[in-house]
């Protein structure tokens, strides 16, 4: 019984030191990656246990915290648990300090709740003092307007942002916002403006609203156009990796079912 007992624990004795290499070596692998201080390798392979702790709490675990999964798991759980939270803090920041920038805060908070009237209203209160022409304010505040069924003053607002920050054009979420604002209109500029959204594009959004765009034109060309957009985005998810997927996981859904349809 004795003999099995030390025996026992000679092995667990083994799989603790391995262990404790085996971390070491994803510490140092993390840590070539991202390009950190050579010492860290000196310290992880010479003292594999104690590197190993002082690495995770020193880089490993203030990378994760800023990394852009962490960040979305964090919004989402956040969400889930306390969907309120975001708004309520904004409403409290205003009520002790009414300033413009609070404001928006507070506007940005409500659009993302779904509540894009009772945005409106606070942003369109903050426009109209003097930081009116403010590209941040600007841009929310079409996206505000958009939302709340009111294309036309989304254009308007939109035009001026562009006047005063011509590079905003180029930006993924207002070119695309500037994209189905025309749409909404009916204007013949929309396609154009589709086209541009698709060079500066972040995700697969303005595929699939350009798509389903072209589709309701009962054209032709255009339908061949739209097919092709769909088969884009379906053969590049293939390929994307997880987060990737999830965040694009409405416009894939959109993407097959108009497949299925046209």
């Amino acid at each position: 019984m004795t003999d099995l007992l030390l025996s026992l624990y000679s092995e667990f004795s083994f799989l603790g030191i391995g262990a404790h290499v085996i971390i070491a070596l994803f510490f140092a692998y993390h840590a070539v990656r991202n390009r950190q201080e050579m010492y860290w390798l000196y310290i992880l392979f010479v003292f594999p246990l104690l590197g190993s702790v002082v690495y995770f709490f020193a880089i490993y675990l203030p990378d994760l915290k800023h990394s852009h999964r962490a960040r979305a798991a964090t919004r989402t759980v956040t969400r889930f648990i306390d969907p309120n939270r975001a708004v309520r803090e904004a409403r409290n920041d205003l009520d002790r300090a009414p300033s413009v920038q609070h404001r928006l805060r507070l506007g940005q908070a409500l659009l993302a709740a779904g509540k894009a009237q009772e945005s409106l209203e606070h942003l369109e209160q903050a426009a109209s003092g003097p930081f009116a022409d403010d590209p941040a304010l600007l841009r929310t505040l079409a996206d505000a307007q958009f939302s709340a069924q009111q294309p036309a003053a989304a254009n308007a607002t939109l035009n001026k942002l562009f006047s005063i920050l011509p590079a905003a054009r180029q930006e993924p979420e207002a070119s695309l916002l500037h994209a189905r604002t025309l749409a909404a209109l009916q204007l013949p500029e929309a396609r154009d403006a589709f086209e541009r959204a698709l060079t500066c594009a972040s995700d697969a959004a303005p595929r699939c609203l350009y798509g389903e765009w072209l589709l309701k034109r009962d054209d032709a060309q255009d339908t061949t156009r739209a097919k092709a957009l769909f088969a884009d985005i379906l053969r590049d998810a293939q390929h994307w990796p997880r987060y990737a997927k999830q965040h694009n996981r409405e416009w894939i859904d959109r993407a097959r079912a108009a497949t299925a349809k046209a």
